[in-house]
This record gives structure tokens, C-alpha cells and sequence, in this order.
């Protein structure tokens, strides 16, 4: 039985694990060693050349997941991301950024591509049409990011796939913030899918990893780079991602019908402004996020009324946690401003449209009720006096 008519949290579970082979224990066996026998063996394994029996079996998990050929993981999300667009470009190469874009890789590109040679630009919009007018001569790749962090606009796969393919050129997408419970890009024609795997791959706070998913092919490029760069995760963390993948499916469909009611309830409140989340028919991208997802995903943001001081209302919450990550089991709330999007400035914060005001949620597996009964006690003490 192949993966791909496997069901999803049969492949979360049973995809990739190794066998307890000596003892028949119900869990996979962590080898520890960094150091093993390169004579008569027909793998020569070391930590760093991402081969490992850990680090194997996981990028196969990674790679059922996402309808992928291959995987490799990574120390981190931006480890993930640095050593796959790197391994596709060189100096006097280009690449198309995506307008709406986590911080970490806009400070990427902004602060170390002039380095090495390489021109980049960023869209002004996420529609199709921005992508091809930023398309040059010597463009090599285009990235995306959708659900996009923080303000979950939506890019259709389809046809940036289709465009990336018109000019031979490479798609690259952060699948974050869906996840591969509920969007496979690969499935839309789209060439590398990255992941912070410290989000809904490990999803307790706990673990800091990236994952990349791709054909074999491109998974070689990306791994002759990346054993040079050295971004390999410990085979101790690399057990525990993979223990915490057995309940991703699980986790993250809890968490999408969480964000479902929390997006619901926040824009029929009359205290908040604007509401931003894919599931909702107000979104202007609703219908094409029903088209290319199974679920809208955990995460949304929101934006209170003037009369209200959104620090006074994070740092009332009891409940729900002020936290700079996302995706964990509990809820947690952020200031893009302060956080994952400072480095970017206030006049690329106004250009993106991310006001200072706006308040980024993880939505996690609590009681809907619980957590509305804590937001609104933290609306009555953020009243502006």
C-alpha cells in the first residue's frame, strides 16, 4: 500500500518511523552516535550529511506528507529557507519575492543577497499578474508564501506554478502556516515546499527545526549546499519532531475549527475593527483558499477599535499567552510590529499593510468558549481612559 492512498494521520503516524528491530518497542529507536563506520557499510553516515537512521527516516515522513519525492531537515525555519534559495541562486541571478512576507526571509534578502550578487524584487501585490510584472531576463525563481504571515492573504498555486513554468523558472513556497494537513503545493505544480517545522510540525513549543520538501532532484541541489552550510539538526530534536508529527493531523484540525469559531466570534464583535482569516466569506480570497485548502489553518489576526489599546489588551489575557511563536497546542498572541516584522520598518510595515495595532493569533486546542471568556475580559481592561 503506497503512501499516497494512506490517510493523513496514518502517515503521520506510521510514514518514516523505524523499527525497534532488537526489543520491538512501539516507538522509533534513537541513535545517538555521531560517529559511524565508513568500511563495508553502503552508507557512509555523519550528522551533517543529513543521513543519520533519525534524520532519514524523518525526511521520508516530511516527504509523504507533502506529495514530495524527498526531504531534508533542517536546525531551523530559516535555516531551511536560506540553504534553499541559495542553492537555486547565484550572483547575477534574480529572484521574485512575494510583497506579504515573513520577516526572517524579507531581512534575508534585504540585508545579505547584495553579498553575494543576487537581485531580488518584491511584488506589489500577491495576485498572479504583480508576480509577471516583476519577472526579468535573468529571474530564476519565484517565492511565495500563502496563508502569508501576518496577514493571511492567499496566492493562487496554480497559476504561479503555471507562470514559474511559462518562464523556466523555479517556485518556492512557505507552507507554514498551513501545513501539510491542510495544503499541498506540490499537488499545484509548485517545485519546493519549506516549512518552520518549529510551527504545526512540532507543535508544542518546544522544538526549533525547518523541513523541505521537493523532488529528488532538487532535494540533491539543495542538499550539496547544505551539507557545506552545516544547518543539520541533532538527532535528539530530530526523535522528538518526529513523535510530535504522530499528532500533527490531529492537533491542526482542532486548531482549524478553533480558528474557525475565534474568527467568527471576533468579527461580530463590536470592538474589533478587522478580522483577517481565510475561512471567513468576508475574506476577499475565501473562495480561492476553499479551492486550494482542506482546512483555513490555525492563524489569523485582528485589529481592535481605536478606543481600545491593543498592548493593554495582550497583557490582560490570562489565558491565552503573549508569546513570539505560533502554532504551539495553547493560544497565543503577538504584535507583528514588535516582533516577527520589526527589523522590517514602519514604512515596509504601512506598505504591506500591517498597521501597528494589529494583533497576530495562534489559535490553539483550548475550549472555543474558554478562550472567548478570556478575551473578553481583557477587552473591558484595554479600554483607553
Amino acid at each position: 500500500m503506497s503512501n499516497q492512498k494512506k490517510g493523513l494521520n496514518t502517515l503521520c503516524t506510521h510514514s518514516g518511523e523505524l523499527k525497534d528491530e532488537q526489543f520491538k518497542g512501539a516507538v522509533s529507536p534513537l541513535f545517538m552516535s555521531t560517529s559511524y563506520a565508513f568500511e563495508n557499510v553502503a552508507i557512509k553516515r555523519y550528522p551533517r550529511y543529513f543521513n543519520t537512521p533519525n534524520q532519514e527516516a524523518l525526511c521520508k515522513k516530511i516527504a509523504a506528507l507533502e506529495h514530495a519525492e524527498a526531504g531534508l531537515i533542517f536546525s531551523s525555519g530559516m535555516a531551511a529557507v536560506s540553504t534553499s534559495l541559495l542553492a537555486f541562486l547565484k550572483a547575477g541571478e534574480h529572484v521574485v519575492f512575494q510583497q506579504t512576507l515573513y520577516g526572517g526571509t524579507y531581512n534575508l534578502a534585504t540585508e545579505e543577497f547584495d553579498k553575494y550578487g543576487i537581485e531580488y524584487s518584491f511584488t506589489t501585490g500577491w495576485q498572479t499578474k504583480d508576480f509577471e510584472d516583476k519577472i526579468k531576463a535573468n529571474t530564476k525563481l519565484i517565492y511565495i508564501e500563502t496563508p502569508s504571515n501576518p496577514l493571511l492573504t492567499i496566492t493562487d498555486l496554480a497559476e504561479i506554478s503555471a507562470l514559474a513554468k511559462k518562464y523556466g523558472i523555479i517556485s518556492m513556497i512557505d507552507n507554514t502556516f498551513a501545513s501539510p494537513v491542510n495544503q499541498n503545493p506540490i499537488d499545484f505544480g509548485i517545485d519546493v515546499v519549506i516549512h518552520s517545522a518549529t510551527k504545526y510540525m512540532g507543535g508544542h513549543s518546544d522544538i526549533c527545526a525547518g523541513a523541505v520538501a521537493a523532488s529528488q532532484v532538487s532535494i540533491d541541489r539543495i542538499f550539496n549546499l547544505a551539507k557545506n552550510l552545516g544547518g543539520s539538526l541533532s538527532d535528539y530534536t530530530v526523535w522528538l519532531l518526529e513523535r510530535s508529527m504522530k499528532t500533527m493531523g490531529i492537533r491542526v484540525k482542532t486548531q482549524n475549527n478553533n480558528a474557525q469559531t475565534m474568527a467568527t466570534y471576533l468579527h461580530q464583535n463590536k470592538a474589533v475593527e478587522k478580522v483577517y482569516y481565510p475561512g471567513l466569506a468576508t475574506h476577499p480570497d475565501h473562495d480561492l483558499a476553499k479551492s486550494q485548502m482542506r482546512g483555513f489553518g490555525g492563524m489569523l489576526s485582528f485589529e481592535l477599535k481605536e478606543n481600545l489599546c491593543p498592548s493593554a489588551f495582550q497583557q490582560s489575557l490570562q489565558l491565552i499567552k503573549s508569546s513570539m511563536s505560533l502554532a504551539g497546542v495553547e493560544s497565543t498572541v503577538l504584535s507583528p510590529a514588535q516582533t516577527s516584522h520589526a527589523l522590517l520598518g514602519e514604512e515596509v510595515r504601512a506598505k504591506q499593510g500591517i498597521k501597528d495595532g494589529l494583533i497576530r493569533f495562534s489559535v490553539g486546542i483550548e475550549e472555543p468558549e474558554d478562550l472567548i471568556a478570556d478575551i473578553e475580559q481583557a477587552l473591558m481592561r484595554a479600554i483607553k481612559q
